[in-house]
């Protein structure tokens, strides 16, 4: 089961940390179709955030056909957007780059940096923040 992190200080609103998060498990084959999300109290209760807040993301992730409420039973995941995994030849090639990064000495928002910076580089249609 997924379990959600959610800074405070990011700037980013907290349903929208949700929304991310969730599709991040989706692409990365953590939460496949017919999985159950946690309640929005279990929510709640991992993350002390409003309730409103979770119920907004879940619908959020509903409204573009990702998940689906089930009344009586849960939110379900709808469809897969995996692809990525930390298990295949490209996630073993970053998870390789990242032990470089570290012991070249950079910190985590070092890292994210470098990477943004390589990904606004090879997207650059698209906006990535």
């Amino acid at each position: 089961m997924i379990e959600y992190r959610i800074d405070r200080h990011s700037g980013v609103a907290t349903y929208l940390q949700i929304v991310k998060q969730t599709k991040q498990a989706m692409r990365l084959g953590l939460l496949e179709p017919d999985d159950k999300l946690p309640t929005a109290r279990e929510v709640v209760e991992a993350t002390a955030v409003n309730p409103n807040t979770v119920l907004k993301a879940y619908r959020e992730l509903e409204r573009e056909g990702l998940v689906e409420a089930r009344r009586g039973l849960g939110t379900f995941v709808r469809k897969s957007l995996s692809g990525a995994s930390t298990d295949s030849a490209l996630g073993r090639e970053l998870s390789q780059w990242m032990e470089r990064v570290r012991a070249d000495g950079l910190d985590r928002e070092g890292a994210v940096a470098l990477f943004h910076a390589a990904l606004d580089k090879e997207f650059p249609e698209v906006e990535q923040r």
